[in-house]
């Protein structure tokens, strides 16, 4: 596909190509995604009531792990993509997951991320393909490749589609959309950039309940917009003004922050907003969705009805540094008993030594915070049986998990 002159001799640019539901190659790419991501062993654990014991290693795994179905999904688009456009340029905005083993292999595969230093997405034009990924673009960056006349192959999560639904509904009925998430995650940029379509449309993000609670400090009592506008910065949308702004506001999230943090902030505002304007009035104050991804969700209860077992010695989770929703299920295993968040089989060094990344307890990291490893020796107890947890993020492939269950069975089988 090239650009044509128009009568007045511009250059007129093909419209956009968008493809949503596929690329009618699943059959074709079925064996390949089994091939680098399946695993006969977890197949088993599963079969056999997610328990397994090999010499002295007892292993309980959670009923609800790994991929989700919007991961499975972008991968999937992804290697159709591939299969489909053999001879064109192809491009990922980003990350298409949390996943740094989903993610190499499709560099491997010929896809470039215009997230590299190297790649110049103003240069990209009709012949080139683009894969928005599992998050969501911001509308901005939409717009360009629509304009540039990109191939574009949109693998948003419809979760995520859920809650852009309902901050263009709070846009729309002049509601200031408040986003439970991190300010610089893709899907909250995403989110966030929703409210835009609505010439008033306004966003806020809060990462946690201290920043909820600043937020409710200001219904409550009105404070200097310079001095909220200084706490929160990049978290407003362009012209945020909190007096004018907070006066309406609706609850959203990013799907894979913690259920019950979110929940507990909805609350928070609610009570606000009643203190402030009254039962009478709350309604035209306040609004609320469940906007919680149900994958995210099970996760979360299928850790707690694990941790609920009386026998773990300590908990493994797995999945990348960078993803939201792994980092929440290590938070939720860390209030009650030894946790390790690892990468992958890789951090296990030794039965003495471990890599991982430590466990936000209490409160996330801030967003931008660098992602470091720590050392934890003699992690594993050397003596009789060791019961371990274990459970993987939604960006997490079974073949990662079976590779960490076969290097733990590695450290506990004894020999003689």
């Amino acid at each position: 596909m090239t650009t044509a002159p128009t009568a007045d001799g511009a250059i007129q640019t093909p419209p956009a190509t968008v493809f949503r539901k596929g690329l009618a190659l699943k059959h074709e790419v079925a064996g390949q995604l089994a091939s680098d991501y399946h695993s006969g062993l977890i197949d088993r654990i599963r079969d056999t009531d997610y328990q397994r014991q090999v010499g002295r290693l007892r292993l309980r795994l959670a009923r609800e792990f790994g991929f989700c179905y919007g991961v499975d999904r972008a991968v999937d688009y992804a290697y159709q993509t591939r299969r489909r456009f053999p001879n064109r340029s192809i491009y990922l905005t980003g990350e298409i997951i949390h996943n740094p083993q989903v993610n190499d292999r499709l560099r491997v595969a010929g896809i470039q991320f215009l997230s590299d230093p190297d790649c110049d997405s103003g240069a990209l034009g009709p012949d080139d393909v683009v894969i928005l990924p599992a998050f969501g673009v911001t509308i901005n960056m939409l717009t360009q490749f629509q304009r540039q006349g990109c191939t574009l192959v949109d693998t948003t999560c419809g979760s995520v589609l859920n809650v852009w639904k309902n901050v263009l509904q709070y846009a729309r009925d002049g509601f200031t959309a408040i986003i439970h998430g991190k300010v610089r995650h893709e899907e909250t940029r995403a989110t966030a950039s929703q409210v835009l379509q609505y010439p008033g449309g306004r966003s806020l993000v809060v990462l946690d309940r201290a920043e909820a609670q600043s937020v409710c400090d200001f219904i409550r009592h009105g404070r200097d917009d310079d001095q909220f506008s200084a706490r929160f910065g990049s978290a407003m949308s362009p012209g945020f003004a909190p007096h004018r702004d907070l006066q309406r506001v609706g609850l959203a999230n990013q799907t894979t922050m913690l259920m019950s943090e979110s929940l507990a902030i909805g609350d928070m505002l609610r009570l606000a907003m009643l203190d402030r304007y009254g039962q009478d009035d709350l309604d035209e104050h306040y609004r609320a969705f469940d906007t919680i991804c149900s994958a995210t969700q099970d996760r979360q209860d299928a850790v707690a009805v694990l941790l609920d077992r009386q026998d773990l010695d300590l908990m493994i989770v797995i999945g990348g540094y960078n993803s939201s929703n792994t980092r929440n299920l290590a938070r939720l295993a860390g209030q009650r008993l030894p946790t390790y968040h690892i990468a992958d089989a890789a951090c296990l060094v030794s039965n003495h030594e471990l890599r991982h990344r430590p466990v936000d307890l209490g409160q996330p990291a801030l967003p931008g915070t660098e992602i470091s490893e720590a050392r934890a020796t003699d992690w594993l107890p050397t003596d009789g049986v060791v019961t371990i947890g274990l459970t993987a993020g939604a960006s997490t492939p079974d073949s990662v998990v079976g590779q960490v269950v076969e290097r733990l069975e590695s450290f506990t089988v004894e020999t003689d």
